[in-house]
């Protein structure tokens, strides 16, 4: 087999894969924002001890644990059109999947996060009259998000491998960009060997930051 990759110059990029690109890059972007605000919330409610906060909360993240994404994306975008009367389209349908799917991932850093930070802390703002939530605000979360910063980021340079899988759907997505290009041009294999570099370089330049940041937090404390 003899490979050539003189077809993929600029033009070829800017037509099929910077679009793609910036989809994932946006769906990654919304996923994790979302994710963790979500999650932050089903982190609370798991460690509030109220039973009809737990249970619900607990029962959500383990399901969405335990199944793959590709079926919770399947099944957003063939039964959510289904139940509110009107198609949503592959691009909305991904960005709720991912947002939904991510936030039990995340819930479970900021879970750690949270109960990383001393109690003694929070017991001293009891003390001076805060709030349970006052505390939660001003004390805790913003130490749990500064311990578990890295493990998020970490989460989220899985996040954006993960988009890929929106290929199921047909939301035109960076794969979806390099396979448009292949079938255009007659060079699968050479776009998706291309494709693998990209997320390679992508992810390992992302994981590389993140260890540099971990080190930072680490001479902090």
């Amino acid at each position: 087999m003899n490979l050539d990759f003189a077809f993929l110059s600029w033009g070829v990029v800017s037509s099929f894969v910077l679009k793609g690109l910036i989809f994932s890059v946006q769906l990654t972007l919304i996923a994790m924002i979302g994710g963790i605000a979500l999650g932050t919330i089903l982190a609370l409610m798991r460690l509030s001890g109220k039973p009809w906060l737990v249970w619900p909360a607990t029962t959500y993240v383990n399901t969405l644990r335990s199944i793959p994404l590709v079926m919770v994306i399947l099944w957003f975008f063939l039964l959510i059109p289904l139940l509110i009367g009107r198609p949503m389209g592959a691009e909305l349908s991904a960005i709720i999947t991912f947002t939904v799917f991510e936030a039990a991932y995340y819930s479970e850093i900021m879970r750690a996060g949270i109960q990383s930070v001393p109690r003694g802390q929070v017991f001293a703002g009891y003390a001076v009259g805060m709030t349970y939530a006052q505390c939660m605000q001003l004390i805790v979360l913003p130490q749990a998000f500064r311990n578990m910063l890295p493990v998020l980021l970490t989460q989220t340079i899985i996040l954006f491998q993960d988009t890929s899988l929106v290929y199921a759907i047909g939301a035109y997505d960076l794969l979806k960009g390099f396979e448009v290009a292949g079938k255009n041009f007659n060079r699968p294999v050479e776009t998706y060997l291309t494709a693998a570099v990209v997320y390679f370089v992508i992810c390992f330049a992302l994981s590389s930051l993140v260890r540099k940041l971990q080190k930072k937090i680490q001479i902090i404390r």
